[in-house]
């Protein structure tokens, strides 16, 4: 007898039918909302984890630049901007604010997004700035720090007499956590530094996973920038399948992150038994299933506990495509498998544009049969990276168990990367 799980997809979901006596369902622990989100915000600005509440570090006359997440992530930056904004209210005139769009080496967003993203009063009354990696213009030197990383800047950032970063914390498949120190690199960051944060050895290092920051060589270098940044302020929250606020933490960067990361931890990643045979993964829906791109972080979560050779299938609805900015496709569709590309990247002197997710992918992909389900990509545009389509889920992931033999078990992650499931034994 069979049972139905809705899967996190595009802004409408999916169904999955499923035989519940051979399936585990993996999902985040039920998080409320805080009962105030405005409330908790001004909470983390004016009583943080340490330091001082935001208004004693910010003195009138002052520039301020914040940072916040570009549009491939669902930060409440609506709330966030305007409770800075508030908090700041009496000391900076609006005209010395800038908010900087942390995009990293993605596109900017359009102006229609951008006041989707931050609300018609923050882009009425402040100014908004993409930042652009490639813009050799919006750039600072910085010197070199953590493990030999060349640190070019933002420069609107670096010039700010106030830095404010804001984003929300999240197990990050490769940087262990995402917020904190990543808005400032590599989400302010000259193409030079993130290529250097994201090759081969940093990516293929194991500590480079979900959930690990210490250790974690990439995670270890980011850190290192954004002590050497001054970020002045920290704001980061923790959201529920909802994206909704459950908490919000506040000030110094590192300490409050950590703080962050401890509380996301708990409520993102779910110990599993076993490794199965099918995992059914999402890219947590829109605004994070936009591209093929960003569904490698549901890919990666399924691989967490996939058997080798297992099948994942992957829901994500891609409305943006490949991208087809970048290099991803290109790079992807140069190859002729898998394991190809793994040779490719590994012999490379150089870092280019998105071979770090073509990494992981690559990885993923040399060990296991990859299905996805989109609405926007054909059997064809996925065909031509290795890729198999399927246009009915529940169907193909019944195939998937009664091709695995007897005794074959599935696990689903209908929130996809927002539940990061790990072998119990390895921890």
């Amino acid at each position: 007898m069979s049972t139905h799980v809705g899967l996190a997809y595009g802004d409408s979901g999916l169904s999955l039918a499923v035989d519940p006596d051979v399936t585990t369902v993996v999902e985040p622990v039920h998080s409320a909302a805080a009962p105030s989100q405005l409330g908790s915000l001004r909470k983390a600005l004016r009583e943080p984890v340490a330091g001082l509440p935001l208004r004693d570090r910010v003195r009138p006359g002052q520039s301020v630049a914040i940072s916040a997440c570009d549009g491939t992530r669902p930060q409440p930056r609506q709330l966030m901007i305007p409770a800075i904004i508030e908090e700041l209210d009496g000391i900076v005139a609006l005209d010395d604010i800038v908010v900087l769009v942390a995009t990293g080496t993605h596109r900017g967003n359009t102006e229609a997004e951008l006041r989707h993203m931050f609300g018609h009063e923050v882009a009425d009354t402040v100014r908004i700035v993409n930042h652009d990696a490639r813009d050799a213009s919006q750039l600072a030197w910085c010197g070199t720090h953590g493990n030999g990383v060349p640190v070019w800047l933002n420069r609107e950032w670096t010039e700010a007499d106030v830095r404010i970063t804001t984003g929300f914390v999240e197990p990050h498949f490769f940087a262990g956590f995402s917020g904190g120190p990543k808005l400032v690199a590599p989400g302010l960051a000259g193409l030079e530094t993130v290529l250097v944060l994201h090759d081969a050895a940093r990516i293929g290092d194991p500590r480079a996973t979900w959930g690990v920051t210490e250790g974690n060589p990439v995670h270890d270098d980011i850190r290192a920038i954004a002590a050497t940044a001054g970020v002045t302020f920290a704001l980061d929250v923790v959201l529920n399948r909802d994206k909704e606020i459950v908490a919000a933490f506040g000030g110094d960067l590192l300490p409050m992150h950590a703080a962050a990361s401890s509380f996301a931890q708990q409520i993102a990643m779910r110990p599993v038994e076993r490794q199965f045979d099918v995992v059914v993964t999402t890219n947590s829906g829109f605004p994070l299933d936009q591209n093929l791109y960003q569904a490698v972080k549901g890919m990666s979560a399924a691989y967490q506990v996939v058997r080798p050779g297992g099948t994942i299938i992957c829901a994500a609805e891609c409305r943006d495509g490949f991208p087809d900015h970048g290099l991803y496709r290109k790079t992807l569709e140069s190859a002729g498998s898998p394991q190809a590309l793994l040779a490719e990247i590994a012999s490379r002197s150089v870092t280019v544009p998105d071979q770090w997710q073509i990494q992981i992918q690559a990885k993923i992909q040399a060990a296991n049969r990859v299905v996805m389900h989109t609405g926007f990509l054909s059997d064809a545009d996925l065909a031509a990276v290795q890729l198999e389509q399927t246009h009915d889920i529940s169907a193909t992931a019944a195939e998937a168990l009664a091709a695995a033999g007897p005794g074959a078990t599935m696990c689903v992650l209908p929130e996809g990367p927002q539940t990061i499931p790990y072998l119990a034994r390895d921890h």
